[in-house]
């Protein structure tokens, strides 16, 4: 029986926010069950419907019409949106700081939460949030939008099924210039966890997603640019290396390099096709779907609500992350391995 559309609410219309808003409006066109109904920023002139581009991956040259604040329903306030009947699903898209408390508010309101990450730069926040939405009976997915990004989401494929042996080696790297948006944020670590947890946040939870909890991690560097290697019992030599350090004129590098018994997969951004696969010294493109990660995320839980299908990404994961990157965060302080400690 055909599911009743969705009704989608968008809470923060930054960079990510109108990342989140352009993937519904596209589930939408492509025929799953939502609708666009509501916004909510504290800056009004955001609400006109018309956005700039910012961000890492932002194309557009120019402002664009984002949507019709006639069509849609605008409030100055979360709390205003938390209340409106028509919105079943939120999208949490603020500055980490307030990601706890608004996930919170949108799950008592009865709502399905999307929460941007990271979640929160603690274990105990996240877990409080895990049992709300457990005791809601709604679905909190945090946005851990690697895990679907086209030609990553392969690379976990690859080593569940072992289809070119087993995995020896893996690096990943995400570098960039420091955000130029929301600069007094960013640059206050107690609020932001710097690009730690911002940006190499992103390959920390695909490792973890690929090959379960290290043992111990061993970073180098600091909470701006970091290299860590991580240890595994029985398992691969994987580093990563991310940060802010490049100058803003430098494109952004997003790579990996996964070395398995039996062939390399290479994946690089900037090149096309981004990802090749080497066996036998022959190296071919891999074909990929022509969507974006942030696509295939809101898809994914879209159909998770409407089909009572498991999430790809949880709450108990995100904790996990968050204490690998304090691990992490800990051997900068140190110079010293980290045991990496259940939680």
């Amino acid at each position: 029986m055909p599911h009743a559309p969705l009704g989608i609410g968008i809470v923060g219309l930054g960079f990510m926010g109108t990342t989140h808003f352009r993937a519904y409006a596209a589930a939408a066109k492509a025929g799953f069950p939502c609708r666009l109904v509501a916004v909510s920023d504290p800056d009004r002139s955001k609400l006109s419907g018309t956005v700039a581009p910012t961000g890492n991956l932002a194309s557009a040259a120019a402002p664009e019409q984002l949507f019709d604040p006639s069509a849609i329903h605008t409030y100055h306030t979360p709390e205003a949106l938390f209340a409106d009947p028509a919105v079943h699903l939120v999208s949490i898209c603020t500055y980490t700081d307030t990601h706890i408390a608004l996930a919170l508010a949108a799950l008592a309101a009865g709502k399905h939460v999307l929460l941007e990450k990271p979640v929160a730069l603690n274990v105990p926040d996240i877990k409080l949030l895990e049992t709300a939405a457990r005791n809601a009976g709604r679905l909190c997915m945090p946005a851990m939008c690697m895990r679907f990004w086209p030609g990553w989401d392969i690379i976990k494929a690859h080593v569940q099924n072992k289809t070119f042996g087993a995995v020896k080696r893996a690096s990943f790297t995400r570098l960039g210039s420091g955000p130029a948006w929301a600069n007094s944020f960013y640059k206050d670590e107690s609020r932001s966890g710097g690009a730690l947890f911002d940006l190499h946040i992103h390959d920390t939870d695909f490792i973890y997603w690929c090959f379960g909890m290290p043992r111990s991690v061993t970073s180098t560097g600091s909470t701006t640019h970091v290299k860590t290697a991580y240890t595994f019992d029985n398992g691969p030599i994987v580093t990563a290396e991310g940060g802010w350090g490049l100058p803003p004129e430098a494109a952004f590098r997003m790579e990996y390099t996964i070395e398995f018994e039996f062939a390399t997969v290479a994946f690089d951004i900037s090149k096309s096709p981004t990802v090749s696969i080497t066996q036998n010294g022959i190296t071919q493109p891999a074909t990929l779907p022509t969507l974006s990660g942030y696509d295939l995320e809101v898809r994914h839980l879209l159909h998770c609500i409407t089909s009572d299908n498991r999430l790809h990404a949880t709450l108990a994961d995100a904790a996990d992350v968050v204490s690998i990157l304090l691990a992490e965060r800990k051997s900068l302080s140190v110079s010293l391995p980290i045991a990496i400690s259940p939680v």
